[in-house]
């Protein structure tokens, strides 16, 4: 391993992996994990595939069809040691953890999704709060190529969407002057 930054070792990196994956709500993607775990600079993939090969083999970490997740062996394993990275290397785990938690609950809490029936595009798209549903909107499309646009523009502006919506639904001139 790459001695450059502060991971200088293959325990080093095992308690880093389960740093990581002790802070997110749930199962990440394997070269999601890989990604962040690089934040350091110097973690390849040879040596990040040996470390978290060693944490399945060992019943740390589960991996299923490229996706991981801690077992409580691995939580309770990376309470005792994360105190044993260096703070920097621990803090900068926690803050990209952190920022990928926070990825991964909004990706949970939009909807947006097409079907075909019978020839007729429709695309289906939501915003959830994490208590209940705050849009829910079925929209008729010409045809796939442009659910799939809408798709992506509500996935990447979802909340502004629903802003925008809420401001012509509650605009009081508007509705005065029609």
């Amino acid at each position: 391993m790459d001695e450059r930054g502060f991971v200088f070792g293959p325990l080093d990196l095992k308690i880093l992996i389960l740093t990581i994956l002790r802070r997110l709500p749930e199962e990440i993607e394997t070269d999601r994990l890989l990604r962040l775990c690089q934040e350091d600079g110097v973690v390849n993939y040879f040596d990040f595939s040996v470390g978290l090969d060693e944490l399945r083999e060992t019943g740390q970490v589960e991996i299923e069809d490229d996706w991981c997740r801690i077992t409580e062996r691995g939580i309770r394993n990376a309470d005792t040691l994360e105190n044993s990275l260096p703070y920097s290397v621990r803090r900068l785990a926690e803050k990209t953890a952190e920022k990928e938690a926070a990825a991964i609950a909004r990706g949970n809490s939009i909807v947006a999704r097409h079907r075909v029936s019978d020839g007729v595009c429709t695309v289906e798209l939501g915003l959830n709060d994490g208590v209940s549903d705050i849009l829910r909107l079925s929209v008729l499309c010409a045809d796939e190529k442009q659910a799939k646009k809408i798709e992506k523009k509500f996935r990447r502006h979802a909340e502004e969407t629903w802003q925008k919506i809420m401001e012509i639904l509650s605009d009081e001139e508007r509705a005065e002057h029609q």
